[in-house]
């Protein structure tokens, strides 16, 4: 079991003190800095830069959206950040969502076949193998690397929640990315997952089983949370984790939240935030990073092969906190959590 940090998923950090933050969470035994993509700061450069100052700390995307650019660009993408690693990325992507989908001018309709069209468009292009594909969702003709790739088969691991998204993450991927799916949940996920990969004449062992766990320290909870409130109301708000949160039993808290979003706007909703909510979702509000550890746990016991620690800070001094969350671990604490 490996435990990861996630930086700018919420756009905090300023671009230039990552370089240092990578170095010193590599030190600290973090195994992998991911980042995501959505209308943040972009991960390729931060990626990149993190890349380029360490030499032990794996750098992924957390996740990369199939939406937003063409497969033989993330293909490039992909096998740069491996060269420039040394072999150290790891490949998170997903099917987008409506919102992002409009950002970028597409239409969002059949994750399932579009996920994996691009997948297999992306491998072949990742190998260096010419393209000529035409199929319902994506084209690429006449594509190929004017360089020799390195060989190394990059992992890719595909973001997903609901049943048939995770089954075939099992049939077609090394593993799946989870985001704000509580114990329960992430153990439906990786039965999944492994049942896909089963089917695939896989081994579902090898399958990674990797979720995100936001985490906001200080030194009373209720400032902690006001800090991961944003994110919570956030997703709380989105169609597409509608049903997730559901399942989870916050259908009730949901509804009274999209209603006070409607009547009233986001911070209408963000006041209705319940303490259920925090204590049923991978939030946690602490006033010790101690405390995080013991409650990434039930997460590690549920089946989670990797945890990444998205910090969120609680006052205005962004890098000052996420050092000091960064030095408390060590290969030492990360092994009590295994």
């Amino acid at each position: 079991m490996k435990i990861d940090i996630e930086f700018n998923s919420g756009a905090q950090l300023p671009m230039d003190a990552i370089p240092e933050l990578a170095r010193s969470a590599e030190a600290h035994g973090f195994d992998c800095a991911w980042g995501g993509e959505a209308n943040n700061k972009d991960p390729t450069v931060m990626l990149s830069a993190i890349a380029a100052v360490t030499t032990r700390l794996k750098v992924g995307s957390a996740i990369y959206h199939i939406l937003g650019r063409t497969p033989a660009t993330l293909a490039l993408q992909a096998v740069g950040l491996d060269e420039l690693s040394g072999g150290r990325f790891l490949l998170g992507i997903g099917s987008s969502n409506p919102t992002i989908a409009k950002w970028h001018g597409q239409n969002f309709d059949r994750p399932l076949s579009r996920m994996q069209e691009y997948i297999d468009i992306t491998r072949a292009a990742m190998r260096g193998e010419k393209l000529s594909f035409e199929g319902k969702f994506f084209t690429a003709q006449n594509f190929k690397m004017a360089f020799k790739p390195s060989g190394r088969l990059i992992p890719i691991y595909v973001a997903a929640f609901g049943p048939k998204m995770t089954r075939l993450a099992g049939r077609i991927s090394d593993g799946v990315l989870i985001n704000m799916a509580n114990p329960t949940e992430i153990r439906r996920i990786r039965e999944e997952v492994c049942s896909g990969a089963a089917e695939a004449g896989k081994d579902p062992s090898k399958m990674e089983i990797i979720c995100k766990i936001r985490c906001s320290i200080a030194p009373q909870y209720d400032v902690a949370r006001e800090a991961l409130s944003h994110a919570l109301t956030y997703y709380a708000l989105a169609d597409y984790y509608r049903d997730l949160l559901g399942r989870m039993g916050l259908a009730e808290e949901v509804e009274a939240m999209r209603s006070a979003w409607k009547a009233g706007g986001f911070h209408a909703a963000r006041k209705l935030v319940t303490d259920r909510m925090f204590s049923s979702l991978p939030l946690v509000a602490a006033t010790s990073a101690a405390e995080v550890v013991e409650q990434i746990k039930p997460y590690i016991e549920a089946g989670a092969t990797r945890i990444i620690l998205p910090y969120v800070a609680a006052s205005e001094d962004i890098v000052g906190e996420m050092k000091s969350f960064i030095d408390y671990w060590s290969p030492a604490t990360t092994g009590s959590v295994q």
